[in-house]
């Protein structure tokens, strides 16, 4: 048992699980102009109690659907995680419906958040909430990143998490992702079998496939998002929103947020109710490869990183392979709000 984990469990343990679970009354919010030992009104209630979560098959978003509890206790009545076709395919396409309201939150990835800043979409980053999911997973005749060259990598498709984190790799590594890699597109079951049968040479997992290949004994690792620097430096996850959605209901979005980030702190602390939580679902039958995801993601880990500098990091790499034309600094200012995470780290100190 990790150190973090061994810190939650601790703190579990003196405060109660009810306290994690949000079944105690949120931390007051004191108002503008308020004096120190004078009593701070208490948090209003949302102005919305309807939300809607995307809904994408990767174990590192458990945080999101473990929240649903915590919502509850947020004061949200209707909570509805929604996956058509586009939403499914998460990465940048998952951002295009939630900038389009078909969602109004949705915990994405890094990588192909700044892909969707750089295209317009009207979002808006909130918190990181954990470092590290992801795996490049290659055939065994591959034994670095460079030898891939000129080898044929299958993502879910253009603009999906893996093709855009893998170009962030490529370009990290001095190959270029336009013309070095030959691309194939497959639905991920698809894939794994590819790279079993080595009709492909490398493939980007996410939990609990990751898992599922390394248990299986297939291919290499030749990244592991969690371990590796600097991946392992920078969030694989943060939270996203509908902008609109945060202008009109600033409190149900502040609500929102918490209930993911103490969600992932109880992914830490109880994978096993994690692994539940994202099996209910739908979204995985194989218990062990997801009991064992819920064990290797570093959740819990939202306030030990800068999501800010997440968004640089691959924003920087995104642009030496042509994916977003605006500099760092201008996806920043476009595209994020750290004030409700900063209200939170106040809040929720440990």
């Amino acid at each position: 048992m990790n150190q973090h984990r061994r810190t939650l469990l601790r703190a579990l343990g003196a405060a109660g699980v009810g306290g994690l679970l949000g079944c105690d009354k949120p931390a007051p919010t004191r108002p503008s102009g308020s004096v120190e030992g004078r009593s701070a009104a208490p948090e209003p209630p949302p102005e919305t109690t309807r939300i809607r979560i995307g809904k994408v098959a990767s174990a590192c978003l458990s945080p999101q659907y473990l929240a649903a509890e915590l919502l509850r206790t947020e004061g949200f009545a209707n909570i509805e995680y929604v996956a058509d076709e586009e939403i499914a395919r998460g990465g940048v396409p998952a951002s295009h419906a939630l900038g389009e309201g078909r969602i109004d939150v949705f915990t994405n990835f890094a990588a192909p958040l700044a892909v969707a800043i750089d295209s317009g979409y009207p979002i808006v980053l909130l918190a990181g909430v954990h470092a590290g999911c992801f795996e490049l997973v290659a055939t065994k005749r591959i034994r670095r990143i460079t030898d891939l060259k000129g080898k044929t990598v299958a993502v879910l498709g253009l603009g999906s998490a893996p093709h855009i984190f893998f170009a962030s790799i490529a370009t990290y590594v001095g190959l270029d992702p336009n013309r070095d890699i030959n691309w194939s597109f497959k639905p991920v079951a698809d894939s794994k079998e590819a790279l079993i049968d080595e009709r492909i040479d490398a493939m980007l997992a996410f939990p609990p496939d990751a898992q599922e290949l390394r248990a299986k004994g297939v291919g290499n690792v030749l990244l592991n998002s969690a371990k590796d620097r600097p991946w392992s430096q920078y969030f694989c996850c943060l939270i996203s929103a509908n902008r609109d959605f945060v202008q009109r209901n600033p409190v149900a979005a502040r609500r929102a947020v918490r209930a993911i980030l103490k969600a992932s702190e109880l992914c830490a602390a109880d994978p096993d109710r994690a692994a539940k939580a994202y099996i209910g679902q739908g979204l995985a039958t194989n218990e062990l490869y997801v009991g064992q995801a819920m064990r290797e993601v570093p959740f819990g880990t939202w306030r030990d990183y800068n999501p800010e500098d997440t968004l640089r990091f691959y924003a920087l790499r995104l642009r030496e392979a042509g994916m977003v034309k605006k500099s760092p600094q201008q996806l920043i200012t476009d595209g994020t709000d750290w004030r409700i995470l900063e209200q939170l780290k106040k809040e929720l100190k440990t």
